[in-house]
């Protein structure tokens, strides 16, 4: 459970920007993951990379480059991470409208742990944290003393863990690396790359026509099932808590709007086995709704 406040000045009429980060070792796809987002989305997204030069953009998508930014013609903004996540945030927080959502692609020996106080910078909250785990070198990769630590800490920051080239290996690899992740990662959804859609980021969060609780039509995975849960207006915060106690351990999101006894409103959050519970800001505010979850088949 987190809650928290934010800095009373705050950029874009204190709207939030999700964040979220990609995590996971040399090779397991993250590059591919950015491309296929970058190419699907209709969105205004923002990029935080390594290096730019290394993402192979469609020139059709391309606006104009300068310097380590990529600017798209859909609004997107592609940065490079070069300067340090000071100045990428800065930069981005200077732009008159804000993004509906930002991507960070963390490098393949980074532990997600160390960077996710940034998601918590004035104008951005955390989304979650999507680890890919390359299923052909995933075992090597944990049992190598030089990588097993990293490919670790990469695992338990998760909040999904996405299995990529399950397509290249046998039944029993697959239920070898599924019963490790498990052991390492209890509560945290595995989905194979297989399943999941290239748009599966930009939908864990972002401003949509019906609000920050609105949810698109099923693609964010090809096998799951959204519901709705009812939440009781008013509702005291701990009774919220128990409610979401009782999600189920396949549930991949969940998103609310609740109503406490005073009519404060807060904005409910769950990734994975990450909830967040925030005062909606004045930007975004809306009536209280029932609980929209995804879960999986």
């Amino acid at each position: 459970m987190v809650r928290y406040y934010e800095p009373e000045f705050l950029p874009w009429d204190g709207r939030r920007v999700p964040v979220t980060f990609v995590s996971g070792y040399l090779g397991a796809g993250k590059t591919t993951l950015i491309n296929n987002v970058l190419a699907a989305t209709d969105r205004p997204i923002a990029v935080f990379v390594n290096d730019v030069g290394q993402i192979n953009i469609d020139a059709r998508l391309i606006r104009r480059r300068h310097g380590d930014t990529v600017e798209l013609t859909d609004g997107c903004v592609c940065c490079s991470l070069s300067d340090g996540f000071g100045a990428a945030f800065d930069q981005l927080r200077a732009r008159d409208t804000p993004p509906d959502h930002l991507i960070i692609e963390l490098s393949g020996v980074a532990d997600p742990n160390r960077v996710l106080p940034w998601a918590r910078s004035a104008g951005f909250a955390l989304d979650g944290v999507i680890t890919l785990v390359d299923t052909e070198s995933f075992l090597e990769r944990l049992a190598d003393p030089l990588s097993g630590h990293t490919v670790d800490a990469q695992v338990r920051a998760a909040d999904i863990i996405v299995a990529t080239k399950t397509e290249h290996c046998d039944e029993a690899t697959i239920a070898t690396v599924r019963a490790e992740l498990n052991t390492r990662a209890p509560d945290t959804p595995v989905i194979d790359a297989r399943d999941a859609g290239p748009t599966a980021v930009l939908q864990l969060g972002g401003r949509r026509p019906a609000g920050v609780t609105d949810v698109p039509q099923p693609s964010l995975f090809d096998r799951h099932t959204t519901e709705l849960v009812a939440v009781p207006n008013p509702i005291d915060l701990h009774e919220l808590d128990v409610i979401l106690d009782r999600l189920t351990a396949d549930t991949v999101r969940a998103k609310g709007i609740c109503a406490d006894p005073h009519g404060d409103l807060w904005l409910i959050q769950v990734v994975g086995r990450r909830r967040t519970i925030t005062p909606l800001p004045e930007a975004e505010t809306s009536a209280p709704t029932d609980l929209v979850v995804i879960r999986l088949n």
